[in-house]
């Protein structure tokens, strides 16, 4: 069985995830093979919160080319995890 830091690989920390930071709502990255019951547990587990509601997005890889090689940089699974209002999650700016 996977543990919870296997579930959650990391909080993604974009312009758009900070516009939704607001909403009260916080962006992972997460294994491709957790599903919403999996990432829901693991957010509670390891940020002590309450969640909401988690919504999933298969995000796939972009076409790159290094000289005269193509290749596709792997496909990853995004989750967007709503908390209940009045619990955040601290996050380090630097």
């Amino acid at each position: 069985m996977k543990t919870s830091y296997d579930i959650l690989k990391n909080i993604l920390r974009t312009e758009k995830g900070s516009g939704m930071l607001a909403d009260n709502k916080y962006l992972f990255h997460v294994s491709g093979d957790a599903n919403k019951i999996q990432i829901k547990q693991a957010v509670e587990d390891i940020y002590n919160v309450t969640v909401t509601k988690v919504n999933t997005v298969k995000v796939r890889g972009k076409w790159r080319r290094v000289r005269y090689k193509e290749g596709k940089s792997p496909d990853w699974k995004k989750a967007i995890v709503t908390l209940k209002q009045g619990d955040k999650i601290e996050i380090a700016t630097t």
